[in-house]
């Protein structure tokens, strides 16, 4: 029995392993991994987000939101000037820096909070790296420039590698991803990037039928084989629309059911629209799955 007469504690959730990750610093902030979930809040700049968020090209509206996203709990600010929705048009460099620099300027000035750079062209990449981004988030895993390793490699930033399903032949929704990662790995080993700066995010959303989405969430303790913390990013997707009959705006319960079982399943990072409301669903969902909880005495 434990000493409340509670019964015995089990402070391992069943499918949660032991990390053999290092922890990762990024702009002074230490990621402990496996310690707790870590939200890292989406920041649109963007005037046509599937999500219904985006801020445009107001510089104050992003600035507005990076603010309250670090007051409710943020770990980390993920900055995007392309939407990366099914059918979108591809951004020239130009634009997507256009967007994303003033953005990142007024951000950086604004919060403590380290900040990543969702694009998969590698000048947007290093420019927005020069001007306060503090690490890169790629929803091509490396496989889209052949110069983001590179610039990832030489200015010794962390990156977030996407597993992107999009135009690739099916075979198994966790064997294809297993695979992608290997391709990544493969590419960032090359140009010479540091595992321990490495964070892998399956691609809930890239490319995969509905139901192959809920699969990976119910999957990903096979990738647990990478040793690598994982981030999942399921927060509004057409996935739980499709679920619910829902538009993006009315999926805040599909969105917390997800995180909560991706949480349980071995994510280590959520990436999310609502940093209130799902540090919340973390809150909870650590303390059952890491009997991690603060007594009040």
């Amino acid at each position: 029995m434990s000493a409340d007469g509670a019964g015995p504690s089990s402070p391992v959730w069943p499918t949660r392993r032991r990390y053999l990750a290092p922890t990762m610093c990024v702009r002074k902030r230490t990621f402990e991994w496996g310690s707790r979930t870590y939200l890292m809040g989406i920041i649109n700049v963007t005037p046509d987000s599937f999500s219904g968020d985006g801020v445009s090209a107001s510089v104050e509206a992003a600035v507005k939101q990076a603010v309250a996203f670090e007051a409710a709990g943020a770990d980390i600010l993920d900055v995007g000037g392309e939407s990366s929705r099914p059918g979108a048009e591809p951004l020239q460099g130009g634009e997507e820096l256009a967007r994303v620099l003033p953005a990142l300027e007024a951000i950086r000035e604004a919060t403590v909070l380290p900040i990543s750079i969702d694009t998969y062209h590698a000048g947007v990449a290093e420019r927005a790296l020069w001007v306060g981004a503090d690490m890169v988030n790629d929803i091509s895993g490396l496989r889209a420039d052949p110069e983001m390793a590179a610039v990832v490699a030489e200015l010794r930033v962390p990156i977030v590698a996407v597993h992107n399903q999009r135009d690739r032949p099916f075979e198994d929704v966790a064997g294809d991803i297993v695979r992608g990662f290997e391709a990544t790995l493969c590419a960032a080993d090359a140009a010479h990037i540091q595992r321990s700066n490495i964070i892998l995010d399956p691609g809930f959303g890239f490319g995969w039928a509905a139901h192959h989405n809920f699969e990976i969430i119910r999957r990903l303790p096979e990738l647990f084989r990478f040793e690598m913390p994982l981030l999942l990013g399921t927060s509004r997707k057409s996935s739980i629309g499709f679920l619910l009959d829902e538009p993006a705006e009315g999926r805040m319960l599909g969105t917390a059911s997800s995180v909560a079982l991706s949480i349980a399943a071995g994510a280590d990072i959520i990436r999310v629209h609502d940093v209130e409301e799902m540090r919340q669903v973390a809150l909870v969902a650590d303390a059952v799955t890491r009997d991690n909880w603060r007594h009040d005495g």
